[in-house]
């Protein structure tokens, strides 16, 4: 097991090294510059500002410079917040935006595993339609549509729920779900599908020719086969959940990492997009580590290829 995290590890460094590579350049192909604003600076200040953060150097040259900061794992200073780095941005809003995607996961496999369970034990019946038609509408509207509707609802009309901002509990269960409906769609259909076949083969058979009663043969044979393509979803689906919740941050104004990856890409804040995209991109390696190694406790076969 171990070798086969070095293994995985070792495989990420080029992944991380184009990564960074993209990143840098396609973010300086854009037009604008992160000392651009509304009041144009006297050429002479611009000038010293650039060379200050070395940006009057040539591309490969800031590259350089740029990949050894990296190592030493410095991602800069920001543009923008003048007064203080990307670590500390990233050190800021990364447990906003990781509670929100965590909650938003722990409730998407909560209710999507229990829907996609009941459907495909009541297959081709009115469980089984309910529960794909509320996956096919998780998976049609989108969260900037859902997440207008769950305030007008929920805070406006009936005023059960505030409205944004970060507080208490009651501030993230408009988010959470908001987050989570896409993903309880996904993984319901996922298990339904995957439920049904497992519950077809002739080990199933065996234990219900046995006359093991219908718990006993989901619990301890069914469901750990049937959950073997919802493992192999959760590392995108969780790093998707953490990483893409943008939009849900900027309707529900929490300050999260999203809103931090806007103002950097609006202002052409160099560096603190280079360390949101980096550290997100080494948060979907971890998580795809982590579902690895569930796919390996599943099917001990997928540790060994």
């Amino acid at each position: 097991m171990l070798g086969f995290v070095i293994r995985r590890l070792l495989d990420a460094i080029p992944t991380l090294l184009v990564l960074v590579a993209v990143a840098f350049f396609m973010i300086r192909l854009a037009p604008g510059g992160p000392f651009d604003a509304e009041k144009r600076l006297p050429p002479q200040v611009e000038q010293n500002l650039r060379a200050a953060y070395h940006l009057d150097e040539p591309l490969p040259m800031q590259f350089g410079r740029y990949l050894g900061n990296l190592l030493r794992g410095d991602f800069g200073p920001s543009f923008q917040y003048r007064d203080r780095t990307v670590t500390e941005l990233i050190a800021a809003g990364f447990p906003v935006s990781f509670r929100l995607g965590g909650l938003a996961l722990l409730l998407a496999l909560i209710v999507g595993v229990g829907l996609g369970t009941a459907a495909a034990l009541r297959q081709n019946g009115p469980a089984d339609h309910a529960a794909m038609a509320v996956a096919m509408a998780g998976i049609s509207i989108p969260g900037f549509v859902v997440a207008p509707l769950l305030v007008l609802l929920f805070a406006i009309t009936l005023g059960w729920l505030p409205a944004g901002g970060l507080g208490g509990a009651a501030n993230l269960v408009m988010p959470v779900a908001t987050l989570a409906l896409p993903q309880v769609a996904y993984i319901a259909r996922l298990t339904r599908g995957s439920l049904i076949e497992v519950m077809r083969s002739n080990f199933i058979r065996t234990a219900r020719a046995q006359g093991l009663p219908l718990r006993t043969i989901l619990l301890r044979h069914a469901l750990k086969p049937a959950l073997v393509p919802v493992v192999s979803y959760l590392g995108p689906a969780a790093a998707g959940l953490i990483t893409g919740s943008v939009v849900v941050e900027q309707i529900f104004g929490l300050p999260g990492l999203g809103r931090y990856f806007v103002a950097g890409a609006l202002n052409r804040d160099y560096t603190l997009v280079m360390g949101i995209v980096i550290f997100y991109g080494v948060l979907i390696i971890l998580c795809n580590l982590v579902v690895d190694l569930l796919y390996g406790w599943l099917d001990p076969r997928a540790v060994q290829r």
